[in-house]
């Protein structure tokens, strides 16, 4: 199953490279594995939860339409909710002044 979280945000510099920096990223349970890979499309970063929550989240950033985009990845029985809340409310709390609109769809 994969999910897409799309935030749309305010002018400003990258909010995947705020994310991926963010020295309290671990506090929320997550970690990052893996980030901007040569041949990858830049902006991009893969998130883990430390939380035992089963599934990887894929950020990626695009600065000309000031998206942040989100795919959350889940494989066998595990379901998104947990971690999509858990990623959804880190957001909320570190980053609430660049949100403007967060837009959920299911796949």
């Amino acid at each position: 199953m994969q999910t897409v979280v799309q935030i749309a945000c305010t002018k400003g510099s990258s909010l995947r490279d705020a994310i991926a920096n963010d020295a309290k990223l671990a506090d929320r349970g997550f970690k990052v594995l893996e980030q901007k890979k040569q041949g990858r499309a830049p902006g991009w970063t893969k998130i883990r939860s430390n939380e035992g929550h089963t599934g990887t989240i894929n950020v990626e950033w695009n600065a000309v339409t000031h998206f942040l985009t989100c795919r959350i990845i889940n494989k066998g029985t595990g379901s998104p909710d947990e971690v999509i809340g858990a990623f959804i409310g880190y957001i909320l709390e570190r980053h609430k002044r660049r949100l403007k609109l967060i837009t959920i769809w299911i796949d």
